[in-house]
């Protein structure tokens, strides 16, 4: 018999459990008093803000593919969770994270940092439950464990009153490998494969969208094999990046509404298009009605809900993509669609005269954001980790940064979280300290959670931070620029002196205003050993393009 918070820490390291991303507060605080004990087994990062603990969580699952754990106390530790169990939920990222609550005998008194946070999580988490009882902690773990990781994965939310956490209880831990009315891997089936298979074999222009589910799934060879043996041009949504090497013969671009003007505009040329692992967000697909309405759709997808939900298609291979993938290469005719494959590359060289040489290549103005990237691609390693925050300077860097390996790219995809970066940033150091962790942010959305300089200058996580700084909120004052007749409604920033913030922290910092400092700067930040700041100030408004407009086609690409 032991306390309930000696089950909670004995249950995480039954799950091998290695890093916790956590902030204490009197409701977890029995749970904090074991982990004193458990301090060689379990690291515990300290972050500043439940928010930055939480995003550290997903940056940490999201480059080791394991279960991200976050924990925080009741009422307002509880609720500083709710944006990263948001972003988490519609991103597919596994996490469970463990909050403390008030005594089962107060609850619903407002005691105290009483918050139903069960209820407030239910639309954001994949399953959350309240434990009153010791006894009922160590199941709940498991089960939390196994949701959150099975399947599509995701966040996973267990609320423990504190009597729970004190009483003693009997540990026994059981993981869990089932649940009754839970069926997260449904078995391919062969008739879809042979459907899917006689339509590509019949294509003239077959076209393939992949996303992150290549990556959840690891089916990342089955995907380069059935590419290799097809030669079907292939477009990353924005979260699939690093699912295929950029350098594979297949991979035409990046898909959205700033991705590669060619992978937008001949999605609505194709005869077949396969989508896999993706969801057709509104990012992608533009206007609905007007998406890739001569195409046949072929979708392999793992969640049924997200098949037909809003692109409808004429073959639906459900099931795990790593089996679907090769079971489909198996069936499918070897070619090479150069001929196609050739109109793609016409369109790329547009793109390139028209948009990558100013950002790439400037001339006579001022710093822009690409070429700071250009210069990063130059000094950075193949599997180097690059976290974005949102907005411009993520459209950036997900266009020119080269992709090489998977699990390369950890940005806020589908909720927009600005302020993700810098604690994803440090949670995907702790998940791999042999790799380069390159955080590329904005001056707004870095001063959203600028706090977690402290836990990076705590565990000397060698993090090397890009601010790309135009004093503008500048996603935001594109589309004033753009839509609004320039008018710059509270987008303007007077921002604080970043280098002396950093230095502050005790990280080593450079500014850099002028083009023939930028190259040396990055190799210095690239080369250092431990964290670095470089705040690189750029063009107040330049803009991102190629453009897919709101409401508009992905016809309706715009260079300029």
């Amino acid at each position: 018999m032991i306390r309930g918070a000696d089950i909670v820490v004995k249950s995480l390291i039954s799950e091998n459990v290695q890093h916790i991303f956590g902030y204490p507060g009197g409701a977890i605080m029995p749970v904090y008093d074991a982990l004193y004990d458990y301090h060689d087994q379990i690291k515990h990062i300290l972050t500043r803000h439940e928010q930055g603990a939480i995003h550290a969580a997903q940056g940490y699952a999201r480059v080791s593919g394991k279960v991200g754990v976050a924990l925080a106390t009741s009422g307002p530790g509880a609720t500083n969770l709710i944006t990263g169990l948001a972003d988490a939920m519609i991103d597919s990222t596994p996490l469970v994270c463990i909050t403390g609550q008030v005594a089962a005998q107060l609850l619903g008194t407002d005691a105290f940092q009483e918050t139903d946070v069960v209820g407030i999580s239910m639309p954001v988490t994949k399953w959350n439950i309240q434990v009153r009882r010791a006894e009922d902690i160590a199941p709940a773990i498991a089960k939390g464990f196994h949701i959150a990781r099975s399947g599509r994965p995701g966040p996973v939310l267990i609320d423990i009153t504190k009597n729970a956490q004190v009483e003693s209880g009997a540990f026994n831990y059981v993981p869990c490998l089932s649940i009754r009315s839970y069926r997260p891997n449904i078995p391919v089936e062969a008739k879809a494969i042979a459907a899917a298979a006689e339509l590509i074999n019949q294509a003239e222009r077959p076209y393939v969208l992949f996303g992150q589910g290549i990556i959840i799934g690891k089916a990342e060879q089955e995907f380069k094999a059935f590419l290799d043996k097809t030669g079907i041009p292939a477009a990353s949504t924005l979260l699939g990046s690093g699912a295929l090497s950029e350098d594979h013969p297949s991979f035409v671009g990046k898909l959205g509404m700033h991705g590669n003007y060619a992978p937008n505009l001949l999605t609505n040329k194709c005869d077949v298009l396969i989508a896999i692992g993706m969801r057709f967000d509104d990012r992608v697909t533009g206007d609905l009605s007007r998406y890739a309405k001569q195409a046949k759709v072929i979708h392999l997808e793992l969640d049924p809900a997200e098949v037909n939900k809003n692109v409808k298609c004429e073959v639906a291979v459900l099931g795990d993509c790593k089996e679907s993938l090769a079971m489909l290469t198996a069936e499918v005719k070897s070619s090479t669609h150069e001929g196609w494959m050739e109109k793609f590359r016409e369109l790329e060289l547009l793109e390139k005269e028209s948009v990558i040489n100013h950002d790439l290549s400037p001339t006579k103005t001022g710093l822009t954001m690409g070429e700071v990237i250009r210069y990063v691609n130059q000094y950075k390693a193949d599997d180097a980790v690059l976290v974005t925050d949102v907005g411009q300077h993520q459209m950036i860097a997900w266009r020119y940064f080269n992709f090489k390996t998977s699990k390369t790219q950890v940005t806020s995809g589908g909720l927009g979280t600005m302020g993700f970066a810098l604690p994803a940033a440090l949670g995907a150091q702790m998940a791999d300290y042999s790799r380069q962790v390159i955080c590329v942010v904005g001056d707004g959305g870095i001063q959203m959670t600028i706090q977690e300089l402290g836990t990076i200058m705590q565990t000397k996580a060698p993090v090397k931070v890009v601010l790309l700084n135009n004093n503008f909120l500048g996603m935001v004052r594109q589309w004033q620029q753009m839509f609004f007749d320039r008018r710059y409604s509270f987008t303007e920033l007077d921002n604080p002196d970043f280098i002396k913030l950093a230095e502050a922290y005790n990280i080593k910092a450079t500014k850099v205003n002028e083009r023939d400092d930028l190259s040396d700067a990055v190799a210095d930040m690239l080369t250092h050993d431990g964290p670095y700041f470089l705040e690189v100030v750029v063009e107040k408004e330049d803009n991102v393009f190629p453009m897919i407009a709101t409401g508009s086609s992905v016809e309706e690409v715009r260079l300029s």
